[in-house]
C-alpha cells in the first residue's frame, strides 16, 4: 500500500541520517540552554488559526472533527502553541521542539504535507537574543557541512518604508505577501501585482544601498542588530526586500539559505505573544537531511557467530561499552555478509573454534574488502579497527 501523496516513510540510511541530524540539533540548542517542550498534535481549531487567518500557513491546515463535533485542526507549526506554555514561566523562557507539522498544501520534490520542524524560541527576548540565535544556528548547519547564508531584514522597517511610499494599512498585509514572493516569482510579475494596491514602486526603494535606509527611524533597530552581529563575529546580509510570510513578525526577521536549494533552510524572526516579546527560528529537517554533508556512521560491526554464540556476545557486549553499534549473527558466513551489506555495516567479526582456540579473530572490512587477524584486546580498544587509507 503507497502512502498518502505528501507523506513519507523513512528507513535504513535516509532514517540513520535525519536521527543524527535530530542528535546535532538538540546537542547545539541544549548547549544553549533551551529546554525541550513537547506539545499535541491535535489543537482545536480556534486555537490554530488564532488572529492570522488571512495567513497562507494557517488557510492550509488539516482541518478535522472529533466525534462529539468539535472542530480540530492538526498543528501547522509549534509557535502558536507558545501562547498556552508560556503563561507563568520565569523570563526570559527559552525553549526548544522537534516533531511533526502538517499542511495540507501543494506537494513538491521538497514539500510535504507532513514534516519535521526544529524549533527554539526564546520569550521575553531582546535584539542580542535574536543574534544568539542565529550564532546558534550558523553552529548547527556548520557540524552539518551545510554551507550558507543569512539574510536579515527588520519589520518595523518594512513598515515605515511602506507608510512613507503611500501603502494604506489594510494593504499592507497583502502588499507583504507579494514582496516575500520575490525569491520566486520574476520582479516584472511582483510589479504587476503590486499595482493593484498602488506600490509597485516600492521595489525600486529596495534596490538602494544599506546607507539610505538610515534615514528611517527604525534603522536604529537594524544598527544594534549588526553590532551584535559583529560582537559574535556573525555574518549576514542585509536585505531590505526580506518580509517573512506571518504577519505576527514585528521586528527582525530572517533567513538562511544555500546555494545547493531554492528553497530556503531555515527562518523566523521576532513577535509578540500576550504582550511579551519574542524570538525565534525554525529548521525543516527534511532540507537539513537533503543538504547535510558529514559522517554520521559511527563505527558499526557485525560479530558472526559460527557455533560459538558465547564468545560472539562477549565481543559484542565489549564493542558496545565503547560506543560501537553491534549486531550479532547467527548463521554461514556467506549469507553474514549478504547481510552486512544490505545493512552497510562497516566491519564483519568472525568468531569461529578456531578464531577462540589462537584468541586471533578475523575482521573483515566491508568497503575494501580487507581481512586482517586481531587479537581481543585490540578489538576492544578505542579506535578503528581496520584503518583505511
Amino acid at each position: 500500500m503507497e502512502t498518502v501523496r505528501g507523506f513519507k516513510d523513512y528507513t535504513g540510511e535516509e532514517a540513520r541520517k535525519r536521527a543524527e541530524i535530530r542528535k546535532i540539533l538538540v546537542d547545539t540548542f541544549e548547549k544553549y540552554n533551551f529546554e525541550p517542550v513537547e506539545t499535541p498534535i491535535v489543537e482545536y481549531r480556534e486555537f490554530v488559526q488564532g488572529d492570522n487567518k488571512q495567513d497562507e500557513a494557517v488557510s492550509d491546515i488539516f482541518k478535522l472533527k472529533d466525534k462529539g463535533g468539535r472542530d480540530l485542526a492538526l498543528r501547522y507549526e509549534f509557535t502558536f502553541q507558545l501562547k498556552r506554555l508560556m503563561k507563568g514561566k520565569k523570563l526570559p523562557y527559552k525553549r526548544y521542539q522537534i516533531g511533526e507539522v502538517f499542511r495540507d498544501e501543494p506537494v513538491s520534490s521538497n514539500r510535504f504535507r507532513q514534516f519535521v520542524q526544529c524549533d527554539i524560541d526564546v520569550i521575553g527576548s531582546k535584539i542580542r537574543d535574536e543574534v544568539d540565535i542565529l550564532s546558534l544556528a550558523k553552529e548547527a548547519l556548520n557540524k552539518m557541512g551545510i554551507k550558507s547564508v543569512i539574510y536579515f531584514n527588520n519589520r518595523k522597517l518594512l513598515n515605515e518604508i511602506l507608510d512613507k511610499e503611500g501603502v494604506s494599512e489594510k494593504d499592507k498585509v497583502f502588499v507583504i505577501k507579494e514582496i516575500d514572493k520575490l525569491d520566486k516569482l520574476s520582479e516584472k510579475e511582483i510589479k504587476e501585482n503590486l499595482k493593484k494596491y498602488n506600490a509597485e514602486k516600492i521595489l525600486e526603494v529596495f534596490k538602494k544601498p544599506e546607507n539610505y535606509f538610515s534615514k528611517y527611524d527604525s534603522y536604529k533597530d537594524v544598527k544594534e542588530f549588526v553590532d551584535y552581529l559583529s560582537l559574535y563575529k556573525v555574518e549576514a546580509k542585509f536585505s531590505p526586500s526580506l518580509a517573512r510570510g506571518l504577519s505576527y513578525y514585528n521586528g527582525t526577521v530572517f533567513e538562511i539559505k544555500t546555494d545547493k536549494m531554492k528553497d530556503t533552510i531555515c527562518g523566523g524572526g521576532s513577535y509578540e505573544f500576550n504582550g511579551i516579546q519574542c524570538t525565534g527560528i525554525s529548521f525543516g529537517l527534511d532540507r537539513l537531511a537533503i543538504l547535510a554533508d558529514f559522517d554520521f556512521n559511527k563505527n558499526n560491526f557485525l560479530v558472526v557467530s559460527l557455533d560459538e554464540d558465547k564468545q560472539a556476545i562477549k565481543i559484542a557486549e565489549m564493542l558496545r561499552q565503547r560506543g560501537d553499534a553491534v549486531s550479532i549473527y547467527y548463521g554461514k558466513p556467506s549469507k553474514a555478509l549478504e547481510y552486512a551489506n544490505s545493512c552497510n555495516i562497516k566491519q564483519v567479526i568472525f568468531v569461529g573454534a578456531q578464531e577462540v582456540k589462537s584468541k586471533k579473530f578475523k575482521v573483515k572490512d566491508m568497503v575494501t574488502g580487507k581481512e586482517k587477524a586481531i587479537t581481543l584486546g585490540k578489538i576492544t580498544k578505542k579506535n578503528v579497527i581496520l584503518k583505511r587509507k
